[in-house]
């Protein structure tokens, strides 16, 4: 192993000293292992789940005191025993070779023993074989590497750490981070939220200054990864690391895109879990231009520091077709250099939040171009298009620091509710406002807890159901009594995180009566998205708002609405919930990336509840025979086609509905040719 190792633990069972439990203690000494003595069952177990030693030698010669099969299996039966190999000491006439095996002519009792050694020793070898392929692999990688204790002491760091930073990793294994020099260039708190955010188990990325051995300072792009091990704890931290361009070099190694006439973009080439990069003068002769154009809500997006984690790309399995997750990400367009001020917002970001305002806007080309943070920068565009801080009376940097903190509570891990989900509902929500009869109904105080509550409707969504939490028995179930558990937790703590600290708390200079009804309204229509009561919230909007429009002019039916405060309600809450479950009413790639993403979601809820052996809430998503097409005709005819009938009544949307016709005949096309995927075979390959 390549890994430096804390010294070995021991564990000795003997039921009395003698000089066999002597000899393995001066052996213990000799080797450097630190050693205990147990005498008892009891004091073992005890010990054991108190130490956790690697090696457990038992004193199975003597059956008086203990019974060392037993003591075995009481092992066995706790998870930090996972990898811990047992030794039983037994008497000289038993032993043959590596291991004692009592002569038994069964059939069964041959075969466990074989089972047993392929899952012990046998696999301990093959992990040791799959650990020189790995390092191989990681200092070949050309990302920087470094990986750390739980304790931050460096025990790896690869070839292409060594370069960028200058230093033999002689100089560095064996030391703790405190004692690599370190930039004066961080904010001073950034290490204490680095370390808040990975000791909760969360991956962190960021921006983040660093000095080399010679001290020069560079700033990398990094991201730290908790490693979860033995007992269910933190034992490890892997770093990977790379420059982030400045204009100080001369040659910058700038994200690679291409700019295409249609001003789409297309998939090219993205290479998995890291950014393709390209090295380049600063004078590019082909780098087409793109308008410098900034709208003044954008002006300070991209100076700030992310602490939001961002997820893995990879291939999903979606019944029995490879479904590549956000294969529609790929980039390639014109290079995205770091802005010299916090005036200059990259070109590319600038260009795509131009058309945040049309229905057809591509959030996960925002997604890819922003490496997985698309919440605050569409945020910010938003926000600022309708004058949510002027009407909270914050200022720009409040509620960019609010976004972060928002953002950096969804889980990136999740393959559906994650930020850009988040992101895409604010979107919706948006689009939605500024539909003329919408605008006309509501009030500015209404359009501000809109835009809120879509942005925080998911916050810290764990990618299960309420269904699954219930059963499960989780925290939040017991705290929320079955009802409405995650919609109750994302508002809670929303509120609890704006609070938390007067950097981002976007209430602050607001009076008490406002936020009052700000926040009524902001845990209504969060609440709302809860799907039990969806029909309830459909039929309320049709009979409330749809029947009595056909009476009297358009004035007097928006005057009607203003005046009942409980009319504005249902509008809200149909609108959020519209903008909540509005992907097949989206293009219809984008509406396939969506149904795929939720499949996945799905999918491995099914799998969790097989394991811990709960009741399967939604046996159509098991990955080997779900029909997504099937599943999405379902979830259109039972939920989507009813309430988008009724609000495309009210806010009149016929390019949603057109797309909504179309995506649901892409699906019963699929389905009618038996085919279980996203797309046919043929496309797939394509």
């Amino acid at each position: 192993m390549r890994l430096t190792q804390d010294p070995i633990q021991v564990l000795l069972i003997f039921a009395k000293e003698d000089n066999q439990s002597d000899g393995f203690w001066w052996a213990c000494d000799r080797a450097g292992y630190k050693c205990s003595i147990a005498r008892t069952p009891e004091s073992a177990l005890e010990c054991f789940l108190d130490k956790q030693q690697e090696i457990i030698v038992i004193d199975h010669r003597n059956s008086r005191y203990f019974d060392g099969e037993d003591m075995c299996r009481s092992i066995r039966a706790t998870k930090p025993s996972e990898h811990t190999v047992i030794l039983a000491v037994v008497p000289r006439m038993y032993v043959l070779l590596c291991f004692r095996f009592m002569e038994n002519s069964s059939i069964t009792a041959c075969y466990n023993e074989l089972i047993q050694i392929e899952h012990g020793e046998v696999r301990s070898q093959f992990k040791l074989r799959a650990c020189n392929a790995v390092f191989t692999a990681l200092d070949h990688c050309q990302e920087a590497i470094e990986i750390t204790s739980e304790d931050h002491v460096v025990q790896y760091v690869n070839s292409a750490f060594e370069r960028m930073m200058g230093y033999h990793k002689g100089e560095l294994i064996g030391k703790e981070l405190t004692e690599i020099p370190k930039s004066v260039k961080n904010c001073a708190d950034l290490s204490d939220t680095i370390n808040a955010f990975i000791k909760k188990g969360k991956e962190w990325q960021g921006v983040y200054y660093t000095n080399r051995k010679s001290g020069d300072s560079i700033q990398q792009h990094v991201r730290i990864t908790p490693v979860i091990g033995q007992g269910g704890k933190i034992r490890h931290f892997v770093s990977l690391k790379r420059l982030r361009c400045t204009n100080e070099n001369n040659k910058q190694v700038l994200f690679c895109f291409v700019f295409t006439e249609s001003h789409s973009f297309k998939c090219k080439n993205r290479r998995k879990d890291s950014v393709d990069v390209k090295s380049i003068t600063s004078q590019s002769s082909d780098a087409p231009s793109l308008q410098t154009r900034r709208n003044s809500s954008m002006a300070r997006i991209h100076s700030m520091t992310i602490e939001a984690p961002i997820t893995k790309d990879g291939l999903r399995r979606l019944s029995g077709n490879e479904y590549m997750f956000s294969k529609n990400m790929n980039l390639s367009h014109s290079h995205l250099s770091v802005p010299n001020t916090i005036n200059d917002v990259p070109p590319c970001i600038a260009q795509l939040l131009d058309n945040e305002e049309s229905w057809d806007f591509n959030i996960f080309e925002l997604e890819a171009v922003t490496n997985k943070r698309p919440l605050v920068y569409l945020g910010l565009k938003v926000f600022g298009r309708f004058g949510v801080s002027e009407f909270l009376n914050c200022s720009e940097a409040t509620l960019r620091a609010w976004l972060q903190v928002i953002e950096a509570n969804y889980h990136s891990s999740n393959s559906y509710h994650n930020s850009t989900h988040a992101a895409d509902v604010l979107h919706a929500t948006a689009f939605f406002l500024g539909k003329e009869r919408v605008k006309g109904s509501l009030d500015h105080l209404d359009e501000v807890a809109a835009l809120i509550a879509a942005t925080v409707h998911d916050v810290d969504h764990p990618g299960r159901t309420n269904s699954f939490l219930c059963n499960a028995g989780s925290e939040l179930a017991v705290l929320y009594n079955d009802t409405a558990v995650l919609e109750s937790h994302h508002t809670a703590l929303a509120f609890q995180l704006t609070a938390k600290d007067s950097k981002c708390n976007i209430f602050k200079n607001i009076d008490r009566n406002h936020y009052r009804t700000l926040r009524q309204a902001i845990i209504d229509m969060v609440l709302a998205t809860e799907m039990t009561k969806h029909f309830e919230h459909v039929n309320k909007f049709v009979n409330s708002i749809n029947k009595p429009m056909s009476e009297g002019s358009d004035c007097e039916r928006t005057a009607n609405i203003k005046n009942f405060p409980d009319n504005q309600t249902l509008i809200k809450r149909m609108m959020i919930k519209c903008a909540d479950v509005a992907n097949p009413c989206r293009p219809l790639e984008l509406c396939i990336e969506w149904a795929g993403r939720i499949s996945e979601e799905y999918f491995a809820q099914t799998d969790e509840e097989k394991r811990q052996g709960l009741p399967v809430v939604m046996p159509v998503f098991d990955r080997n025979t779900c029909s997504i097409p099937k599943s999405q005709i379902s979830f259109i005819d039972y939920f989507i086609t009813d309430m988008f009938d009724a609000w495309d009544a009210f806010a009149h949307l016929p390019v949603l509905m057109q797309h909504l016709a179309n995506n649901y005949k892409h699906w019963k096309t699929l389905d009618e040719l038996k085919c279980k995927s996203l797309r046919l075979p043929s496309e797939n390959n394509n």
